[in-house]
């Protein structure tokens, strides 16, 4: 592989992790009866829409269907990404769930 071939595979990894990430979010709040794209919208209110978060609501199930996902999975993965905002609206839910 040349390093153009490098560069792009990369590329396709970090796209590929991220919509993961936006998976992974998704299905945890759908496992906690909340809306992804509200608490999206709260951690990003000047944001257009997320059509990486439309295209990982698709791909969810009801809650009964999905495998548990844990509070601190969905945190590592938020914060892994840069996504500290969320991580942090993330939080607050997981406190009142408490």
């Amino acid at each position: 592989m040349d390093r153009k071939q490098i560069e792009e595979q990369i590329i396709k990894n970090y796209q590929s992790d991220e919509k993961m990430m936006i998976l992974i979010f998704a299905q945890w709040c759908i496992n906690h009866d909340l809306d992804p794209v509200t608490l999206y919208n709260s951690a990003y209110p000047n944001q257009l829409k997320n059509h990486a978060l439309e295209e990982a609501m698709e791909l969810t199930v009801p809650k009964n269907e999905a495998g548990e996902i844990s509070n601190e999975t969905v945190l590592n993965v938020l914060q892994l990404f840069g996504n500290d905002d969320l991580a942090f609206i993330v939080q607050s839910e997981i406190e009142k769930l408490k």
